[in-house]
């Protein structure tokens, strides 16, 4: 069973079991859910490493995504405002970039979108749980700060039960509301897709709030029914 996304009526904080497991389709597909019923919902990538010069600036591709699923359509520098060009750990980028990330920045960035969409600003981490996002600021300390609720999103593959059974401990052990997960089909299904599907519903702790399918180049606004429910 499927729950689909709760209200959310003031945003989420999305992370992931690891890298690479798709945050950003699922955080793009979640937008476009969140704005079925009419309402503005804006995304927040806040710090970006692997970023790529533009005439308008560092721009990175994740941000550009979120950007892209927002409405109303914010300015990048509000939806990442560290842009870090390296494609690496946001600690080493930074320090590459000779950039001090700082917590106060990153609120007064999602102060001004969540004034923009009444609120309803989904912000996704970098990386895992507990890849810090700077020198002194975890994952947790943004999402507390925020009092988000936090989203796991589930690259379904081998190992992932594992991966997202510690990271949903690790979010709780961490003061933080843990609200749901998202499973994201980043490989072709194999024959024990299900039975692996069927292991998280029974293992880890929280609702599935969706299910994405394996489909490379996908639209997330067409995926996005996919979290409704049902």
């Amino acid at each position: 069973m499927v729950q689909g996304l709760p209200e959310f009526p003031n945003g989420c904080f999305v992370t992931g079991t690891d890298t690479g497991v798709g945050k950003t389709f699922a955080s793009a597909a979640m937008l476009h859910a969140m704005r079925r019923d009419g309402r503005p919902a804006v995304g927040m990538k806040p710090v970006a490493s692997g970023c790529e010069r533009t005439p308008q600036g560092w721009r990175n591709e994740d941000a550009l995504a979120l950007q892209a699923a927002s409405q109303p359509r914010p300015e990048y520098l509000l939806v990442n405002p560290y842009a870090l060009p390296e494609p690496t750990a946001p600690q080493i980028a930074a320090a590459l970039a000779g950039v001090r990330v700082a917590l106060p920045t990153i609120l007064a960035a999602h102060a001004a979108l969540a004034a923009q969409a009444g609120g309803r600003v989904l912000v996704e981490g970098a990386g895992g749980w507990l890849a810090p996002l700077a020198d002194g600021i975890e994952q947790a300390d943004l999402a507390r700060a925020l009092r988000l609720p936090v989203v796991l999103v589930v690259g379904l593959r081998l190992g992932c039960l594992n991966h997202a059974r510690l990271t949903a401990r690790a979010i709780e052990a961490d003061g933080c509301r843990y609200a749901g997960w998202i499973g994201n089909a980043i490989e072709p299904p194999g024959p024990h897709a299900a039975a692996y599907l069927e292991l998280l519903r029974t293992h880890l702790p929280g609702p599935c709030l969706g299910l994405l399918p394996h489909v490379p180049g996908g639209d997330p606004a067409a995926l996005a029914a996919n979290l409704a429910g049902g």
